[in-house]
Order: structure tokens, then sequence, then C-alpha cells
């Protein structure tokens, strides 16, 4: 037992054990039996000092246990990013305006090179050609640059986390985390994080950014969902829903499918120019 916690310990009995004596002088048989009561209680509270070293061992385990899951979850998300390097999916985009009437479906195939480089080819598009560049295109060339930025990564470096608890979400037993970026800055938000406890990789991402990327965007949400398959936290689908100032909402949505991992080849499949070039206008021609 610490000095300090001695020295508690110590005025803690006298201030318990003072009176009980006090009242046995004064009181004979009946103070002896309102001692004994005391005497209870003391003994109820020396028993809470004893055990209150083993309860603090018990806190501190508890505490620990969110930073083995946050440590295994950077190891598995390290591993992860190597395991997608090669990798391809198809994805269906679909964006709309609503205030504006104005909608877009757009296919894409999405390759992740060697060295880790998204890049987007067109396999299809229906719709406004403005939904096409303004909002689809700018997306994705936003995720492009955002590609390997460490300063955005999801890691205690950036952001703090909050272990709030397991619990069975669609028959899945999962982690939750909530999470608050340590500054505030373009790509960093503030949310929520599922972690599968299997692989500690991320099944379900939601949360709303705290530095909007314009002076025309008021508020920016997002859900993430992803799916585990042979140790890899796959895309399933991405929503997300931009106020912006003037022209309403934007509502944009995700999914992906035909996952192919290490497909070796950098040819595109459909169209052969690049989805994303340096001025997003180019997709119009």
């Amino acid at each position: 037992m610490s000095r300090g916690r001695g020295r508690i310990f110590a005025n803690l009995l006298n201030w318990l054990i003072g009176p009980t004596l006090a009242t046995c002088r004064r009181g004979g048989a009946d103070g002896m039996r309102k001692a004994d009561t005391k005497q209870k209680i003391l003994l109820a509270a020396a028993c809470l000092f004893v055990l209150f070293p083993s309860a603090g061992l018990l806190a501190d385990d508890l505490d620990q246990q969110p930073t083995e899951i946050i440590n295994k979850y950077l190891l598995a998300t390290q591993a992860h990013e190597d395991m997608l390097q090669g990798a391809s999916m198809e994805v269906d985009i679909s964006a709309d305006v609503p205030k504006l009437k104005e909608h877009g479906h757009l296919r894409a195939l999405r390759r992740i090179s060697k060295v880790g480089q998204i890049t987007y080819h067109v396999l299809g598009f229906q719709g406004s050609n403005t939904v096409k560049n303004q909002v689809i295109a700018r997306y994705l060339q936003a995720e492009q640059q955002g590609q390997g930025d460490q300063s955005l990564a999801i890691t205690p470096t950036n952001y703090k986390f909050k272990y709030k608890g397991e619990k069975v979400e669609n028959g899945q037993e999962v982690y939750i985390f909530q999470i608050s970026p340590r500054k505030k800055k373009v790509g960093l938000f503030k949310g929520e994080m599922w972690l599968d406890p299997n692989t500690e990789l991320p099944v379900f991402e939601k949360g709303r950014f705290v530095k909007n990327p314009s002076i025309f965007f008021k508020k920016v949400e997002f859900e993430r969902v992803f799916t585990i398959q042979n140790g890899i936290a796959i895309p399933q689908s991405m929503s997300s829903t931009i106020d912006v100032r003037l022209i309403g909402k934007v509502e944009l949505s995700i999914n992906y499918s035909n996952f192919s991992q290490n497909t070796g080849s950098t040819e595109a499949e459909g169209s052969q120019a690049p989805l994303v070039p340096t001025n997003p206008t180019l997709l119009a021609k």
C-alpha cells in the first residue's frame, strides 16, 4: 500500500474508531451494541480498502483491452494495405442533386497499383454531365489525392479513440470505437468505427467531416461498409450526403462488386482514358 493510500486508510480508521470507543465508554451495554454496529461498518470499510488494490488492477485490465485492440488494428491495417496492392473491383456510383433534378450513374473499374495508387476507368455512364464532372469526378479525384496521406489515416496520431464496448449487429459481433480527430483538417471526421473481433479490421465507419473542403459545403456526412474476405476488408458500399449552399443536398452512393486480388495487369477494361484526369471537365469530351 502506498504512503498516500496508507494515510487515507489511517485517517478513516481514526474517524470510525474514535466515535466507537467514545460510545463504549459512555453507554455501557447499550454503547457496546452501538459499538458492534459501528464495528461492522468499520469491517466493511476495511474490506473495501483491502480490495481496493485488486479493484484498481481490474480497472487497469479494462483500460488495456481497448489499447490491445487498437494495436492489433494498426498491425492488421498495415498488412491489409499491402494485400490490397494490385487488386481491382467494379464500382457503381450514383449521384443526385434533388433540387436541380439532376442525376448521374457511372460504372467504373477501380484499380490499386502495386505501389498503392488508385485509378478509375469508365465502363459506362448515364445521366447529367454536370453531375458526372462536378460531383462524381471530383469525389474520385479527392479520393485519389488523399490516398497514402498518413495525416488522414485513422490512427492514434490523428485521432482519439474511445472504446464504447461490444455489440451484435446483423448477427455479427463488433468492437465499437468513438473516434474524434486531434485537430481540424479537411479529410478528418468525427464518428464511429466498428472492428471485426477476429481480424481487427473495420467493418463499418460513419461520421461527419470536421472541416469542410469548400465554403459552399455546410455539412458532409458519410457511412462506409466493409466485408471481410480472406483477411481483407473489402469495400461493400459508401453513402454520403452533402449540404451545399444554394443548391441544397447532394447525395452520393457507391456499391462495390467483383473484387479481384493481385490482378497483375495494369491495362484497363472499357474506356482507356482515366476517369479522373487533372482537369475533371475533360470528362465531358
